[in-house]
């Protein structure tokens, strides 16, 4: 066991669960200056706000449900995956002793609880190697309330008339918007994947929250497209927690994969205001060097 690495993971599972990414923290400081000033939105906002200082403080979880736990790595080729995995399960069972993590996995058959946050499946490990000496990992931890909320579509959709173009990946996605009022804690970002097939869609679609809320999509097509989805949800009066105002949607994060030409998916993944996601870079030894948002 790398008790280095497993310092540094535990350390990270620690500030990913109470505090908010800087680029988080600002858009919510925005989104509270843009409801109008006595509403119920703006109280929303404001209780918002006051949690994630508070988490920060206090050094606690930012929310009661410290969610899915899901790791992304990426790392040089050679890299001991192996004895990577068994270091994340400790950390895991160790942040959850000191309380980083909430006791919230259970066994799907029983319902049991061990209390360790370790079973199948949990924690989730996602490996990409390169080429380049340097090890990256990203963690995110996603909330059950939106991950409910989460939804997929085949196009053509006859209910909504979608067809198989870019109006019809429109009108789905922000039908997802509609369908999630009011649920999945809101104001919410969303992170979605343009073909790929039932499985490749959704994983696709929860890397888009490795993105920084600030950033532009290089593809112009869905930067505009993102652009879209944001200014239009937000004018649908739905608001933060569903009780009214500017802010629906945080941001939109969208890419596109190679699909079947029988197929056309649109996955489309829900992370609420409590946007839990921090990275590190990690030397030889697996002590950290660098915090990546």
């Amino acid at each position: 066991m790398n008790g280095e690495l497993q310092a540094s993971l535990v350390e990270l599972i620690r500030r990913t669960s109470a505090e908010m990414p800087d680029d988080v923290a600002r858009a919510i400081v925005a989104a509270l200056e843009r409801e109008q000033k006595g509403t119920i939105a703006e109280s929303a906002m404001k209780i918002i706000q006051a949690n994630i200082e508070l988490a920060r403080r206090k050094s606690q979880p930012i929310c009661q449900d410290t969610g899915s736990i899901l790791f992304y790595v990426d790392c040089p080729v050679g890299y001991d995956q192996i004895a990577f995995e068994e270091t994340a399960r400790e950390a895991v069972k160790l942040a959850t002793r000191k309380g980083y993590l909430r006791q919230n996995s259970v066994d799907s058959l029983t319902g049991k609880n061990d209390g360790t946050n370790v079973g199948p499946g949990s924690p989730t490990l996602h490996f990409h190697q390169h080429r380049s000496p340097d090890v990256y990992v990203r963690l995110i931890l996603k909330g059950g309330g939106c991950e409910n909320v989460g939804a997929q579509y085949s196009l053509p959709d006859e209910r909504l008339g979608a067809n198989r173009d870019l109006a019809g990946c429109r009108k789905v996605i922000l039908d997802a918007v509609l369908q999630a009022q009011g649920k999945g804690c809101g104001p919410g970002v969303l992170g979605v994947c343009i073909g790929g097939d039932r499985a490749t869609g959704y994983e696709f679609s929860k890397q888009q929250f490795l993105r920084r809320l600030d950033d532009r999509n290089p593809n112009p097509v869905l930067d505009e497209l993102e652009q879209d989805i944001v200014r239009t949800a937000n004018e649908l009066g739905i608001g933060p927690m569903g009780f009214g105002g500017w802010t629906t949607l945080l941001g939109a994060k969208i890419c596109a994969v190679n699909r079947l030409p029988a197929s056309f998916f649109v996955s489309v993944s829900y992370m609420c205001w409590a946007f839990r996601r921090q990275g590190v870079k990690l030397d030889a030894q697996g002590r950290i060097v660098e915090w990546l948002y």
